[in-house]
């Protein structure tokens, strides 16, 4: 008889085979990885009814294990490990675990783990209620295990970085969370893992005053779907190299990214970010030199109801062979100061490209969009309202393509070449579809349920 994480992964693996008319959506990659969540999530609960332990650092329950450390070698596939008083003082380490639940009772305060978590090939081990707090290293550390959930747990104060994803692990972080204060950064992600940040609940996820940045990443993958803030980290709010793929999707509130020091997002080697509106805002504001700049083949995508505003230098720096997808009612006001040269809202530098539709650009210090060196613009329906040096200008090198202009003839504010009286290439984006976290609301609904003290 097939195990339950081995029915689950033959079920991914035939929507991967039968989901082609899926993977051409928006999303489709998210979908996919929510879906895998939910099913091994799913799997896991099947163990879950086994055994159950409690545990109580204070030793003031009678019977109860003394320390979560005392309680794992009793701890089976299926445990529920509760932990009903703390502070803990012990580090966990976690190899090989198999369905295991460590974390308080539903409704009860969390309890404060003084040291690491290191969680190495498992699968389906599941985090309720913790405030943790290392400061000699990492607060959670994950490699080589999938279907991680932290659900209503802080990392914060830690010596090293909040999370530590990496040797092709997932973990879904459920609101409310929070990595913050840490010496590294909030989550690190690498080697091929995955974070998904969900707050479908309703409820926010912290990221600020680290010391690295919010959320650094290479070759991996990250998500956010809304009510999720990156403040005043000393690097930036979002770092990614190496191929990284993020999405931050606004469904179950905005997203925040302010007050970063080294600037909003940074992109380089080949990574990609995209900024969605599913009914909140995003605000990229007041991140001191740039709110997203993207480099060495890197993208960007806004997509409806981003504003990024505050900055001493461009709301969206493209550089060095990379490319800026701006569509919707985005607005990119009150970037740049006065005295710099290449004070913009939009630069365009090296080999770039920037391809806008619709929204507003306005009252930024500078032109509109600086064109430099080989790089093209094609934009058309965009507003434009009080930037300083213009409309759009470019060096003898750079092209537009636009609706400002017919054939090589000059609108007021632009100073640009047109290389032809084609116009600008016929484009419609389409509303990405909302996913679905129904089931996955549900199985936490069944979690909490067994995690209820009766």
């Amino acid at each position: 008889m097939l195990s339950p994480l081995k029915r689950s992964a033959i079920l991914l693996s035939i929507v991967i085979r039968t989901g082609s008319s899926i993977s051409s959506q928006l999303f489709s990659i998210r979908l996919v990885r929510s879906l895998l969540f939910a099913m091994l999530f799913a799997a896991a609960m099947s163990g879950f009814a086994k055994a159950q332990l409690v545990v109580d650092c204070t030793g003031a329950t009678a019977g109860a294990f003394p320390s979560i450390n005392a309680a794992l070698p009793s701890a089976g596939v299926g445990t529920a490990i509760f932990v009903v008083a703390g502070p803990c003082n012990e580090s966990l380490q976690l190899a090989g675990q198999l369905d295991l639940f460590i974390g308080t009772y539903y409704g009860y305060p969390n309890v404060t783990l003084n040291g690491g978590i290191n969680v190495s090939d498992s699968h389906g081990v599941y985090f309720h209620g913790l405030d943790i707090t290392n400061q000699s290293g990492d607060g959670i550390f994950v490699a080589q295990s999938q279907a991680l959930i932290i659900d209503t747990c802080t990392s914060n104060g830690n010596g090293g970085n909040g999370l530590n994803l990496g040797g092709s692990s997932e973990a879904l972080i459920i609101a409310p969370a929070s990595f913050d204060g840490n010496n590294g950064s909030g989550i690190y992600v690498n080697g091929n893992s995955y974070a998904q940040i969900n707050s479908f609940n309703g409820q926010a996820v912290d990221i600020s005053n680290n010391r690295g940045s919010g959320v650094w990443s290479s070759q991996a993958a990250f998500t956010a779907y809304g009510r999720t803030t990156i403040s005043n980290n000393l690097g930036y709010g979002v770092q990614f190299y190496g191929g990284t793929r993020g999405q931050f999707g606004s469904l179950s509130g905005p997203n925040t990214l302010t007050g970063n020091q080294q600037g909003g997002v940074f992109l380089q080697e080949n990574a990609e970010i995209s900024f969605f509106n599913f009914g909140s805002p995003t605000l990229i504001q007041n991140n001191g030199p740039v709110g997203i700049t993207a480099g060495f083949g890197s993208q960007v995508t806004l997509y409806g109801g981003v504003e990024i505003s505050g900055h001493s230098g461009p709301a969206l720096d493209v550089y060095a062979n990379s490319q800026a997808n701006v569509s919707g009612t985005n607005n990119l006001h009150n970037n740049g100061v006065p005295g710099d040269a290449r004070s913009t809202a939009i630069l365009v530098d090296g080999n770039s490209q920037a391809f806008l539709r619709g929204g507003t650009i306005a009252q930024n210090v500078g032109p509109a969009i600086l064109a430099l060196v080989n790089s093209s613009a094609d934009l058309s329906g965009v507003t434009f309202s009080s930037n300083s040096g213009g409309v759009v200008v470019c060096d003898s090198s750079a092209y537009m393509v636009s609706d400002l202009t017919s054939g090589t003839t000059m609108a007021p504010g632009v100073g640009c070449r047109t290389p032809h009286s084609l116009g600008s290439r016929k484009f419609t984006k389409q509303q990405p579809l909302a996913p679905d976290f129904s089931v996955l609301k549900a199985l936490q609904a069944k979690m909490m349920a067994r995690a209820t003290k009766h």
